[in-house]
């Protein structure tokens, strides 16, 4: 502990950035881990909701289903159901667009946890290379002593290990969070092959009425 705090009063300046993406890293942690928990819901008790509001072609049921639902889920509900009244033609690359868009909602802030794990291993070798430089100096100028040795490497070291663990953290929460997104996609597009499935109901049944009205 002792050599940690020298090392910290000594190489503050090349220790700062690593402190900065630990700052960062807790900073994104704690703004997803909020936002997706706020957002979280259970949609396999949602979805047979909306199914029977729909095969009654109940849009105001669906809507209250939805709004009770709440969160992004809800506002992709509400979406889809405003694109399945207005146009069902191309109801498929419209939802695609809305879908995307949520899906960036869902991203924010995972590029600064991607980037801090590739870059806080090359801050702490950054760091360790500048003591040891100082380390050599000492001795240049001190004399060869062997304690002073040992105790500069070890200083040194210290750059690199709060670089790994902060990038490791980083990685770990950067594929967690991913895994995260990737459920709320299979959501949404539950979500959408729902209304396809309706969709593609009524299309049929408009073609078998327009051959029964060619065979008469």
């Amino acid at each position: 502990m002792d050599l940690m705090l020298k090392a910290i009063v000594q190489d503050w300046v090349v220790l700062l950035p690593i402190f900065i993406c630990a700052i960062l890293v807790v900073y994104v942690a704690v703004n997803r881990i909020v936002y997706y928990k706020k957002n979280e819901r259970n949609i396999s008790e949602f979805i047979p909701s909306l199914q029977k509001a729909l095969v009654r072609n109940n849009i105001n049921a669906a809507q209250r289903i939805s709004v009770q639902l709440g969160g992004i889920i809800s506002e992709m509900v509400d979406e889809a159901l405003r694109i399945y009244t207005e146009q069902k033609a191309g109801f498929s690359r419209a939802y695609d667009i809305s879908s995307s868009l949520a899906v960036r909602k869902l991203e924010k802030h995972l590029t600064i946890l991607g980037t801090i794990g590739g870059v806080a291993p090359f801050l702490g070798l950054f760091g360790t290379v500048v003591r040891i430089l100082y380390t050599f100096q000492d001795l240049a100028t001190q004399g060869n002593q062997s304690a002073a040795v040992a105790t500069g490497i070890a200083s040194a070291l210290i750059a690199t290990a709060l670089g790994l663990g902060v990038a490791i953290v980083a990685v770990v929460l950067f594929n967690y969070f991913q895994t995260v997104v990737s459920r709320f996609e299979s959501d949404f597009k539950l979500i959408k092959l729902v209304f396809l499935s309706f969709i593609d109901s009524d299309e049929e049944v408009n073609v078998d009425n327009n051959n029964s009205i060619a065979l008469q």
